[in-house]
């Protein structure tokens, strides 16, 4: 029987996600996760920020790339994953990872879209060849 392993996380991308491919041709995408909680302490309120490494795999992991940009707010449901190894002198190191199962992508703002929009007509200006008219 397998123990209960899941987490629900909602926050918001620390950096572009890194998309890559391993041997057997599987797409892979990790990035970070900021999540905040507020909690009244001492008749004030505190704010805690905490990160989280995750991971995605397959077609998820390919949307993921494609869509997700830094500041992106998302929520995931998955898993912690640990993943060990051996390094070259024999020392056991281990790191703790989200598994993503499921990730919803919160809607963009029509003002963070129309910087995206505008950010993506600069890139498009300065690569224009010199003498074409769009």
């Amino acid at each position: 029987m397998n123990n209960l392993n899941s987490i629900l996380l909602e926050g918001n991308l620390t950096r572009d996600p890194e998309l890559s491919y391993i041997k057997n041709g599987a797409a892979v995408c990790k990035f970070t996760v900021a999540t905040n909680r507020y909690y009244k302490a001492d008749d004030k309120y505190e704010q805690e920020v905490s990160y989280f490494e995750v991971k995605a795999i397959g077609k998820l992991a390919e949307v993921s790339g494609e869509y997700l940009k830094k500041g992106r707010g998302i929520r995931i449901i998955g898993r912690i994953k640990q993943d060990r190894w051996k390094d070259k002198e024999g020392k056991t190191n281990s790191t703790v990872f989200v598994m993503a199962d499921h990730i919803e992508f919160k809607p963009v703002m029509k003002k963070d879209r129309a910087e995206e929009i505008r950010a993506e007509k600069k890139v498009e200006k300065q690569q224009k060849p010199a003498g074409i008219e769009r």
